[in-house]
């Protein structure tokens, strides 16, 4: 369940989204990225001792939000770099007399074909899309892998459905019935840390919640998760797009 909210703190109005769920049972968990400041919290939750956390995190939500404009956007143009699997790497343009854009990687460079017809005010946009699907394929036929490779250890009977999505906020999610939906945007991260987001989904087929038993499970089949759920935390901050 979703809805927004806002309060007043000296000359500075904080807005944002707050997503209760039964499957978080204590925390409450603040984030802030481009999109904005977002509270996830558990469903009985009251909006007032929400408010209460924001105001009391005011500070920390400015200097984020101070942080994130200092990140360059992705603006797909040609010679900027793109990341893949944590590596920034470079994308080269041509312009041709085709009539949609094509998108190709030889190993270590991103190249497209852009129309010459293409009008510039179209142009980023259409760029972007053809990177997002490039990334989405990418991303369905690389999770299988690595989820087949922690299976065995957190995994059921069976073999689990995999689905890609488009989310913004959610890196993956494990619904009861054992399917496993995940961010294409994992395409962008060190495998390390995809890594730690298939295990800690996997890890939901036993704890659907965050409780101490599902996070000592996590560590148990990642020693050093913390410090990945760390790591995944900070660049989550600075996605490019």
């Amino acid at each position: 369940m979703s809805s927004r909210d806002q309060i007043r703190v000296g000359e500075t109005t904080i807005q944002y989204d707050i997503r209760r769920s039964r499957r978080r049972r204590k925390t409450i968990q603040l984030t802030v990225d481009r999109d904005g400041v977002h509270v996830a919290a558990p469903a009985s939750t009251s909006s007032r001792r929400i408010r209460s956390l924001v105001r009391g995190r005011a500070d920390w939500i400015g200097r984020q939000q101070a942080a994130l404009r200092n990140v360059p956007e992705q603006r797909f143009a040609d010679g900027e770099t793109i990341s893949y699997l944590g590596h920034d790497l470079p994308m080269v343009f041509h312009r041709s007399h085709s009539t949609g854009i094509s998108l190709r990687f030889d190993g270590s460079t991103f190249r497209a074909s852009i129309p010459t017809g293409l009008a510039e005010s179209e142009r980023h946009e259409k760029i972007r899309l053809a990177f997002v699907d490039w990334y989405r394929d990418r991303a369905s036929r690389y999770l299988p892998g690595v989820v087949d490779r922690w299976w065995p250890q957190l995994g059921r009977d069976g073999t689990p459905r995999i689905l890609i999505r488009n989310q913004r906020r959610r890196w993956g999610s494990c619904a009861a019935d054992g399917t496993l939906r995940f961010n294409w945007r994992v395409m962008l991260l060190n495998p390390s840390l995809i890594d730690y987001i298939v295990v800690h989904e996997l890890a939901h087929l036993t704890h659907m919640n965050h409780s101490p038993a599902f996070w000592e499970l996590v560590c148990r089949t990642i020693p050093d998760a913390q410090d990945r759920r760390k790591r995944l935390r900070e660049v989550s901050r600075a996605l490019p797009f």
